[in-house]
């Protein structure tokens, strides 16, 4: 990346699901360019290696770590408190953690609060982070949040949002990663008039990642195809006015129907401020 086109000296990134795939990709490169990074994982041994390979690449890089859990709203509320706490600023918030479709799709699994486990990782983590740090964020801008989406995309079914009946683990996935698109279009219009950007981005078609293998896909995509355009919402200056849109990788394009139904919308808001409500800060 050239820090002269994406200029991030001293920028405050924080990039959830930051230890492997794309996430440890994308904080290698803005380690390059000079970032403050701010690196989440779940396994306290993979946050330490990741941490310390960039640090062995980039001498002098300036890293903070955060554990949290994600599929747990508690640790998800006291992730945004820790990094309110210990951060001056949040320049950008990368939303990439996220769970696949699952080596056995046929099983249902549930996050700590008893929530359909994709859905729980993929959008309500995400939501109530972004909402948790909106102060920062603001406090911060121009500032951004990324939310890295998905081409897979399926609708939802307000009858059965935690798929309880018939479940599938790509469809339940796919569901999450349009939740998520449809709560960008929504944060965006919240979060304008405070300057800061909210898009998604489908980065690239099945990187070879360890989702997509454990899923059971073929890899077609390197890492690197995904994390150009990541960066490029992420740093560069051309995009700081563009918000409430999804990429296919550089292009803004059009998700599924659905997120651009304003009813629908406001059913998953509806659902989704009720879940996150008891761990939200009141003025997040």
């Amino acid at each position: 990346m050239n820090d002269l086109l994406f200029p991030m000296h001293g920028k405050h990134v924080l990039i959830t699901g930051a230890t492997r795939g794309l996430g440890l990709r994308l904080a290698e490169r803005l380690a390059e360019a000079g970032a403050v990074l701010l690196l989440h994982g779940r396994d306290p041994e993979r946050l330490d290696a990741a941490a310390d390979r960039i640090e062995r690449e980039r001498p002098g890089a300036e890293i903070h770590r955060f554990l949290a859990d994600l599929s747990d709203l508690d640790q998800v509320a006291a992730l945004a408190k820790s990094v309110a706490d210990r951060a001056p600023r949040l320049d950008v918030l990368v939303n990439n953690a996220v769970v696949g479709g699952g080596s056995d799709t046929a099983r249902r699994e549930v996050s700590a609060q008893g929530h359909e486990l994709r859905l729980a990782v993929n959008h309500l983590a995400p939501l109530l982070l972004a909402r948790s740090l909106g102060r920062l964020l603001a406090a911060s801008a121009p500032s951004r949040v990324v939310n890295v989406a998905s081409l897979g995309q399926a609708p939802l079914d307000f009858d059965d949002v935690m798929l309880e009946r018939e479940y599938e683990g790509v469809r339940a996935y796919c569901q999450s990663k349009l939740a998520m698109i449809m709560s960008t279009i929504d944060m965006a219009e919240r979060f304008e008039p405070q300057g800061v950007s909210v898009n998604a981005i489908h980065p690239a078609h099945l990187m070879d990642t360890e989702i997509v293998r454990q899923s059971g896909f073929t890899p077609l995509a390197g890492v690197d195809e995904g994390a150009e355009p990541t960066l490029r919402l992420i740093g560069d200056p051309a995009l700081q006015e563009v918000t409430g849109r999804y990429f296919e990788q550089s292009q803004p394009t059009k998700a599924h129907d659905q997120a651009y139904d304003p009813e629908a919308r406001a059913q998953l808001a509806a659902v989704s401020e009720r879940l996150i409500a008891p761990y939200a800060p009141g003025d997040g």
